[in-house]
């Protein structure tokens, strides 16, 4: 099953509170990823089991390294206004204080997520290859580490930086049984043999 779309939102003028109100108030079933997607409220299924047991090693080696006061996320939305987007992403990285709130989103400002990771699943890879990666890169986000067990010939592991001009520049491409290094403020090279393979 793939992502759908709720209702039919106007496109390109549509008022941007009005959309995230509809995406708030959207009954999905339990499990289920809600997001906005080129101002559309879409509604993806749960998560297979590889794609969480792929979130998980992950989240064991962040945790100690990033900054006290820092938190490491599963379920919150990333606001990307300028995008017509909210997105959820598998994990993101960002400072607690952000998190806090009334809500259910945190913008996506370079100053807040400083590392959003993605999981491709067979239903969505391409959105998360291109749609996300822009994104992301046009707001500002840091580093964002794509997964794509799906990946055509073997599965592979992108980190994406130093975001410009609406861009990320590829700065390292593993195949999963390598090591990928994540920069300061993480100094971190995470190991992707544990990652499981589809």
């Amino acid at each position: 099953m793939g992502v759908r779309a709720v209702e039919p939102v106007p496109g390109h003028g549509q008022d941007w509170d009005d959309i995230v109100r509809i995406w708030e108030e959207t009954d999905a079933p339990e499990g289920c990823k809600v997001e906005i997607i080129e101002e559309i409220v879409t509604v993806a299924p749960p998560p297979s089991d590889d794609h969480s047991a792929t979130a998980s090693p992950l989240q064991r080696p962040l945790c100690t390294v990033i900054p006290e006061g820092w938190g490491i996320y599963q379920t919150l939305g990333v606001a990307l206004p300028g995008r017509g987007g909210i997105r959820v992403p598998d994990l993101v990285v960002l400072p607690r204080a952000a998190a806090s709130g009334p809500g259910y989103h945190v913008p996506a400002a370079a100053a807040d997520a400083r590392l959003v990771v993605e999981i491709t699943s067979r239903a969505n890879a391409d959105h998360d290859r291109v749609g996300k990666v822009n994104g992301y890169a046009k707001t500002g986000v840091e580093l964002f580490l794509l997964l794509d067990p799906w990946h055509s010939g073997c599965p592979t592991a992108t980190l994406y930086g130093e975001p410009g001009s609406g861009t990320y520049r590829v700065l390292e491409t593993v195949e999963y049984g390598g090591k990928i290094s994540l920069r300061e403020p993480f100094g971190l090279d995470l190991d992707t043999g544990v990652l499981p393979v589809s």
